[in-house]
């Protein structure tokens, strides 16, 4: 690595010791040597801690002769006094941006905070059409309504029951929902118990797709039908 040629002329460049030619040529040096630029800058207070200092004072410690042999270690002083001022500055930037990044971080963390909620508003679901189910025989005690849905795997049957109170009828019936297809093929997709004043509600599923479906039937547990909704 090339050593600077002006290396050691920081010191009497700053204490003016340089004949004007060569303080001329270091001036322009300057200009191009970052390092040196570095350097002058490091040891730019030596000149105003010497003027501090009392002669007759320094000639207590210091014989004339030894007096030139200290500059060096002035120089030292100073440049290790200038490396700690620039070290307590990048530690003051540092700290200063830190809290500045901390209240940055608080304001939108508070600003997250204090947004106003947002509403979700659930998507309805579908009405399904429901279609009353027909007597099979005469007046009966139970009413019934279905809807039909088509499925990738058959058809999805939703019905609303209802056993009609009626005065002195007090016993439970199982009841069936039934599934006919094509060919006479059958399905029995429900089964429950209720007692006269009872309403159910309940969903279903046949293998029976919407163009095989048939038939809906409701039995009573005997195997006699009540109610029917023909599908087509």
């Amino acid at each position: 690595m090339t050593r600077c040629e002006f290396a050691h002329d920081d010191g009497a460049y700053v204490l003016g010791a340089l004949a004007p030619a060569d303080r001329a040529a270091y001036e322009r040096h300057l200009g191009g040597c970052a390092s040196c630029r570095d350097a002058v800058a490091e040891i730019a207070v030596l000149p105003g801690l010497l003027g501090r200092l009392d002669p007759a004072g320094l000639e207590q410690f210091l014989e004339p002769p030894a007096e030139v042999s200290r500059v060096p270690a002035l120089l030292d002083a100073a440049r290790r006094r200038r490396r700690r001022e620039r070290s307590a500055a990048r530690r003051r930037y540092a700290l200063t941006a830190l809290a500045a990044a901390v209240l940055a971080l608080f304001a939108g963390f508070g600003a997250a905070t204090l947004r106003p909620p947002v509403e979700i508003t659930p998507t309805p679901t579908p009405q399904i059409a429901l279609a009353s189910m027909r007597p099979i025989a005469g007046t009966v005690p139970v009413h019934a309504e279905v809807g039909l849905t088509g499925t990738p795997w058959g058809t999805e049957v939703t019905m609303r029951c209802g056993y009609d109170r009626r005065a002195g009828h007090r016993e439970a019936y199982t009841f069936r929902l039934v599934a006919h297809g094509p060919d006479g093929a059958t399905e029995q997709i429900g089964s429950w118990l209720a007692a006269p004043g009872d309403e159910l509600s309940l969903t279903a599923t046949t293998h029976f797709t919407d163009g095989e479906l048939v038939r809906l039937e409701l039995l009573r547990a005997d195997g006699t039908p009540v109610l029917a909704y023909d599908a087509r």
